[in-house]
């Protein structure tokens, strides 16, 4: 009887030693962190930047953050001004808790560093004359036709409408969706991951100057409409009253 009493007290201890916590608690290995309280880029990033930008940040549908080019143009106050707050009347929402979104300025302040830190590469622009990342003048929408023309219709077409190697720029619901900013952050950038240039390269031996990146974005600009979308609206509208004769 005493071996079998000692044989199930060392059952015992064996059970007892295997838990690292106390019964109906679940370890520390598979508690799940608030959202605030996360710290890892990779999964603040995942969550909230790779739907639009990509993952690794590129081959999304929105410019890729993991340019060089990009970094080396876009300070770090730019970027996180974007991140934090958004660009309002686009598809870009607002992440900072400050601004209505989840992300504390840690972690906002995390995901910006971590961005260059990761993504950036030194020197990348040595020996280039770079333009500014905002604009510094007006534009002059009328010269910014003739820019385009140098630089720009080759690829998307005489009047941006698209070309056989690029697609439309001056379509509605596109200018819609982006902002001044952002057109300009892609003429300078360009979009690597889909082929498309920087502001160096879009005719050779020529660069885009400063004022003609702000002119072909004041062109650009003009190209926005009221009612982005007008002609499906009106067929609709068309396809309505057809049925309301039947």
């Amino acid at each position: 009887m005493n071996a079998i009493r000692y044989l199930c007290l060392f059952a015992l201890l064996l059970l007892l030693s295997g838990c690292s916590s106390p019964p109906g608690q679940p370890s520390k290995s598979v508690e799940v962190l608030a959202p605030s309280e996360i710290t890892d880029f990779r999964t603040l990033y995942a969550d909230n930047c790779a739907g639009c930008h990509g993952a690794e940040g590129r081959g999304g549908a929105a410019i890729a953050l993991s340019d060089p080019v990009y970094l080396a143009i876009a300070d770090d106050a730019s970027i996180r001004k974007v991140v934090a707050n958004g660009v309002p009347r686009t598809s870009m929402p607002a992440f900072a808790q400050s601004s209505g979104g989840m992300l504390t300025d840690k972690q906002i302040d995390l995901i910006t560093g971590e961005m260059r830190a990761r993504w950036g590469r030194q020197g990348i622009l040595d020996g280039a004359n770079p333009p500014s990342y905002a604009a510094k003048s007006a534009g002059n929408a009328q010269h910014g036709e003739t820019v385009y023309g140098t630089y720009c219709a080759s690829c998307h077409g005489a009047q941006g409408q698209g070309g056989t190697k690029a697609s439309a720029i001056t379509n509605d619901s596109f200018l819609a969706l982006i902002s001044d900013q952002g057109l300009r952050t892609i003429v300078i950038t360009g979009r690597p991951e889909l082929g498309a240039p920087d502001w160096r390269k879009n005719a050779p031996g020529k660069p885009m100057s400063d004022q003609e990146i702000t002119d072909v974005v004041a062109w650009l600009a003009s190209k926005r409409v009221q009612t982005p979308g007008q002609p499906y609206a009106a067929s609709n509208a068309q396809h309505q009253e057809s049925s309301n004769v039947h």
